[in-house]
């Protein structure tokens, strides 16, 4: 048993390190119960498509209004305790929800007022957590420990929390909500276990407004030109894919003739190349250069939309969307690596948070980009939209992707050692 968790988690990464992994991976047990779960409470409660669609959407939008506040008060304060505040937090949000579906006195207003205060408080959670693997590993270990935080994510959060949530779903629909806050919970103890060394922000923090400091992190990102570069490419690139991905059930059911089963094939197909992409992402970042590795990821990204944009049968889109979940994957593990190792820890915090409005920012217009353009032009053409979009960015990054990949930020500091 030692050996195998030695093989998992190598002993020189710290045993910081390890209760910060295994505090993830419950996280995402229970986050990936209520990916299931949570949809089917919102459809339970209302038949409006309007509703449903908004109900997710209220969980995204307090990255936007509330993303660069939590990276800065990463920056200030010691990260373990506001991962664990803000953790806590969201299992009271849960266990409320739960109470007023036991005593029937749940509905949509319920469950929407749930699902925004959950989402204020996990960008606050989520924000700070990301800034915790810089400062227990060393630089060398920061890819092996991206790779063991996105493992986790895929088995627990995609392919195994579902499942789970739909069945206790149809036992009980409290009982996935209730084992969430169990996760939760437990997830908030374990990262109690973290040394403390390990998990307050290395420098001292100066008197200043927390306004000031947001407008210091965009400020040094701006000036960065990797990072900065960066962002952007991940912002365009969420544009790209969420125009596609916006459309894909309608898609995969009138395009292509596949069923709901199909359907789910289709999202199984890309967990399944993600775990091969984890897999191997070790041996491929030991054997290429990280330029290369990011532009063939970038690379596969704008030949995935070619390809689903000329498929005709639902076998070949099972197959092109393993193959995106194995590069899509490497992508996600080499460019939090990269970026981790290009920003001063003093400002991990406000650059996490800036990384994680591309992302949700670009997934929001997206989808909006890609509604209209399935309207007006077909289920085919938003395909063609993310293909050339994503195309042209990538040629005009493709010199850049060499300094961005082994960009520095100059703080050698070791991490501390384990406890």
């Amino acid at each position: 048993m030692s050996t195998l968790v030695d093989r998992i988690v190598p002993a020189r990464m710290g045993r910081s390190f390890r209760w910060l992994l295994a505090s993830s991976w419950t996280s995402n047990i229970g986050d990936g119960i209520a990916l299931a779960a949570g949809p089917l409470l919102v459809a339970s409660q209302t038949n409006s498509a309007f509703i449903v669609a908004l109900a997710g959407l209220m969980q995204k939008l307090p990255w936007l209004i509330f993303g660069l506040w939590a990276g800065a008060l990463a920056d200030r304060l010691d990260r373990r305790k506001v991962v664990m505040i803000a953790d806590t937090l969201r299992a009271g949000v849960v266990a409320v929800l739960c109470v007023t579906i036991v005593t029937g006195h749940v509905n949509i207003g319920v469950v929407m007022i749930t699902m925004t205060l959950y989402g204020v408080a996990e960008v606050f959670a989520d924000t700070t957590t990301s800034t915790l693997l810089p400062m227990m590993v060393d630089r060398r270990d920061l890819g092996t420990g991206n790779q063991r935080l996105q493992a986790g994510f895929l088995t627990c959060n995609q392919l195994v929390g579902p499942p789970v949530g739909a069945f206790l779903f149809a036992a009980g629909m409290a009982w996935p909500f209730l084992v969430q806050v169990l996760c939760v919970l437990l997830a908030v103890l374990l990262v109690s276990r973290i040394a403390t060394s390990q998990a307050s922000s290395a420098d001292p923090v100066a008197r200043t407004h927390v306004r000031r400091d947001v407008v210091e992190g965009l400020r040094w990102i701006w000036q960065h030109a990797a990072v900065r570069t960066l962002a952007l490419v991940i912002l365009v690139f969420n544009v790209t894919w969420a125009a596609a991905w916006s459309v894909l059930v309608l898609w995969s059911r009138d395009h292509l003739g596949m069923s709901e089963t199909g359907f789910g094939l289709l999202t199984t197909g890309s967990a399944v190349g993600g775990l091969i992409g984890t897999g191997l992402y070790g041996s491929i970042e030991r054997r290429f250069k990280l330029a290369t590795i990011m532009r063939v990821c970038l690379l596969l990204e704008v030949l995935t939309h070619l390809a689903l944009a000329l498929v005709t049968t639902g076998w070949l889109a099972i197959a092109v969307m393993v193959e995106f979940g194995a590069y899509a994957f490497i992508w996600g593990t080499v460019s939090n690596t990269v970026r981790q190792r290009a920003v001063p820890q003093r400002y991990h915090g406000r650059v996490s948070a800036a990384y994680m409005m591309c992302v949700y920012g670009g997934l929001i217009v997206g989808q909006a980009i890609g509604g209209v353009i399935a309207q007006h032009w077909g289920l085919v053409a938003p395909f063609w939209f993310a293909f050339f979009g994503a195309g042209i960015t990538l040629a005009l990054v493709w010199k850049q992707l060499g300094s961005i990949a082994h960009a520095d930020s100059g703080d050698d500091r070791p991490a501390t050692s384990a406890t």
